[in-house]
């Protein structure tokens, strides 16, 4: 999880996810310069020695995003379901290693897809056109936020993105408080896989009390895993698709598109927002 970190030449070594390259500008093709690149590598997710699923991801908070992808794809119910996790560099990737219950594991097998690469339209690898939206059991109406907040929340957002503020290529996801405060964020290139780590901390840290703030579009996906890990609203800096629509509103989640400074557009649930 990232804290708030200040960008500058003294700390830029120790953020992970970097790396160097030689660049030239447009206008000045004879000038080489050096520039930051996020990282992004296969990171295979691996149940009691079964290959799972293989993610384009930012080598980050890993054991973050094994949890929380774990949580919000429905492969566990609680934490305590995971046994254990190891992190393995390969040669051509990161396998994180999950020991899982051994319920889980059968389950997981009975019901098991292979996926791959999802970072794009959030279909790719499902073996059925019919195992797109899972059910999702409808959530309560628990929470409440102030609109007036949200802009505290929008100018914090950046801090916790360390990588893609020196590169401009990673999303962000973050939980805010009531108050408007973000307690804790995350950032990847991938936005599902942003919002999987985030989902994992909020789980270690037992945040119940707010709502997510993502830098990105809200697809149904980001719906679905938000609201199999019971977050009652989700605030979107981009617009929803009328299939993220659909599902926020079947699962009672308050979706929220468009959330800039001054401005928010709520698709469902409104009430609620104060």
């Amino acid at each position: 999880m990232k804290a708030k970190q200040q960008k500058s030449e003294q700390n830029v070594n120790e953020i992970a996810g970097l790396s160097q390259t030689t660049v030239w500008q447009r206008d000045a093709l004879t000038e080489a310069e050096s520039d930051w690149l996020a990282q992004e590598v296969p990171v295979a997710l691996v149940y009691n020695g079964i290959s799972h699923v293989v993610m384009m991801a930012t080598p980050d908070d890993l054991e973050a995003f094994a949890l929380g992808f774990s949580l919000s794809e429905g492969i566990i119910a609680q934490p305590q379901e995971i046994f254990g996790m190891d992190i393995v560099p390969g040669c051509n990737g990161i396998e994180v290693q999950i020991e899982l219950s051994s319920r889980r594991f059968m389950a997981l097998k009975a019901q098991r897809r292979a996926m791959a690469g999802r970072t794009g339209c959030g279909v790719c690898g499902v073996e059925q056109l019919d195992q797109i939206g899972k059910p999702v059991p409808a959530l309560p109406f628990t929470q409440t936020f102030a609109l007036a907040q949200l802009d505290t929340a929008l100018a914090q957002l950046r801090d916790y993105q360390p990588v893609g503020n020196l590169t401009g290529c990673t999303h962000a996801a973050a939980w805010m408080s009531p108050q408007g405060e973000l307690q804790g964020g995350c950032e990847d290139v991938g936005r599902h896989v942003a919002l999987d780590k985030l989902l994992g901390y909020r789980s270690q840290c037992g945040w119940q009390q707010g709502a997510v703030l993502v830098s990105s579009r809200a697809s149904y996906e980001m719906v679905q895993k938000s609201a199999m890990c019971g977050v009652e609203i989700l605030f979107a800096v981009s617009a929803a698709t009328q299939l993220a629509v659909d599902v926020a509103r079947r699962c009672n989640l308050t979706l929220v598109g468009f959330s800039k400074p001054g401005r928010a557009t709520i698709y469902t649930h409104p009430q609620r927002l104060r």
